[in-house]
């Protein structure tokens, strides 16, 4: 059979686009968040249904194509892009369908955060979903999901209640704590492995619509004073709020003084979900212990708090990314980042240290496959994010110079499996640890014996 033809065998398989090279709109379809991968898939099947992705996946089979899913296209190692491979598209399937008064939403494996907040805040309601607006929800959940409400609801898998997954033999299942139990435990933590989820079902909880935001900066020549200082607030604030520490240029924003646009330095950010008044009590001891360069206090709608570091990781730009869990910021953690700040090529990179705790660790280590301690207190974040290949190039040297100097203060080589931009193996066995990645593995086994799902952190079966 030849390319023209099976193409059009899979056309009539599917009610969903199917694109090729040299069709209109092909290199759109290719295109990912991450400006520096640039990869030319052989077939795009742009699904709308399960029964859309078993028909890729079968003639992916049949043609010997390696197999990749894009949800929502923001992975840092263009996972979703395989060269001369099949690219299975979920963007289409992004609606979200909210339960207000059972407090569920049901949502499509290729919906993006944005999406499922505005569904979610109509009725008050949120689960956690990451930082970054334009995140797929689909691979920000199966690697774990951190967010604002990480201390507040846990991780987007501790919220998970089910999932539809088509497996590798196209076979649509449901699984939950009653159903498929196996691979409901391995698909919270355990990435893309086990098949394409097109539907989560999320727990939500009473979010908003109005939150309020405490913003720091300090400049460069405070860093690690400014460090100390946001660790030892969060470690006194209430395990409902969120807090993230963050090395990075101040944005060209209204609220920030035209003299200060573009100054690097340290943000301590302060996200609080109960009354303003709590939350000017909560931050005060920031203020008055260490006046910032300039602040903004402010009354802000839960769907803007998630959109407020979108221009630190627009569309298209570069990135490259290591991380490192620790269990504690201590003095000389900060010491080596403060010594190292100055050393960052572009005006884009950024280091965001996200605060665990409360939720996040009510969790048991074995309750879920998330891939990093349960104790651990801090996630160390560390994005070169440029706008051309010789300034990425820089600040990838200077991150990964970065990662080894800190890496004694961290828990071992391991991290969180959504902050890697580049597949390791034994860091990816490190994140998850022996037992738990065995585990992983024999699930593996049961659900994808021929390791049809391996562009991601792979755990290869058993």
């Amino acid at each position: 059979m030849t390319l023209v033809s099976s193409v059009a065998a899979l056309r009539s398989d599917m009610v969903g686009a199917v694109i090729v090279p040299g069709d209109p709109g092909y290199d759109e379809a290719r295109s990912v968040w991450n400006g520096d991968i640039d990869r030319r898939p052989a077939v795009v099947a742009r699904c709308t249904s399960p029964a859309d992705v078993a028909a890729a996946i079968a003639y992916a089979r049949t043609a010997g194509l390696e197999v990749a899913v894009r949800g929502g296209a923001h992975g840092y190692w263009g996972a979703a892009v395989p060269e001369g491979g099949m690219m299975i598209d979920l963007s289409r399937l992004d609606r979200v369908v909210v339960d207000a008064e059972a407090k569920r939403a049901r949502c499509g494996g290729g919906a993006t955060i944005a999406d499922l907040d505005a569904a979610t805040q109509e009725h008050g309601l949120a689960v956690t979903g990451g930082t970054i607006s334009h995140t797929g929800v689909g691979g920000l959940t199966l690697g774990g999901g951190i967010g604002w409400l990480t201390g507040k609801c846990g991780l987007s898998i501790d919220n998970l209640v089910s999932a539809e997954v088509v497996l590798a033999d196209g076979r649509c299942v449901r699984a939950s704590e009653s159903e498929h139990a196996d691979l409901f435990w391995a698909l919270r933590g355990g990435g893309g492995n086990f098949g394409v989820v097109t539907e989560f079902e999320f727990r939500l909880h009473e979010i908003g619509p109005i939150v309020h935001l405490g913003l720091f900066f300090y400049e460069l020549d405070r860093s690690a004073e400014a460090l100390r200082a946001g660790r030892d607030l969060v470690a006194g604030l209430p395990r409902e709020v969120g807090a993230m520490l963050a090395a990075l240029n101040a944005p060209p924003a209204p609220f920030v003084p035209a003299e200060h646009h573009f100054a690097p330095g340290v943000a301590v950010v302060v996200a609080g979900f109960g009354s303003a008044e709590d939350h000017a009590g909560l931050v005060a001891p920031l203020r008055e212990g260490l006046p910032p360069l300039f602040e903004l206090v402010t009354p802000i709608p839960y769907v803007e708090l998630q959109k407020m570091l979108d221009d630190a990781a627009p569309w298209g730009v570069r990135n490259y990314t290591k991380a490192l869990m620790l269990d504690d910021l201590s003095d000389d953690a900060i010491a080596v980042v403060a010594e190292r700040l100055p050393a960052k090529s572009s005006p884009l990179s950024i280091l965001p240290i996200f605060a665990l705790g409360g939720a996040y660790a009510d969790v048991g280590e074995d309750e879920t496959a998330f891939g990093s301690s349960r104790s651990a207190r801090w996630a160390f974040n560390m994005d070169a994010v440029a706008p051309d290949r010789e300034t990425l190039a820089a600040d990838r040297a200077w991150v990964r110079s970065l990662w080894d100097a800190l890496r004694p203060y961290a828990r071992n080589a391991g991290s969180y499996v959504n902050f890697m931009a580049e597949y390791e193996e034994d860091r990816v066995q490190a994140s998850y640890g022996p037992a738990k990645y065995q585990r992983l593995a024999e699930i593996k086994g049961v659900y994808d014996p021929g390791n049809i799902f391996h562009l991601n952190a792979n755990i290869k079966p058993a």
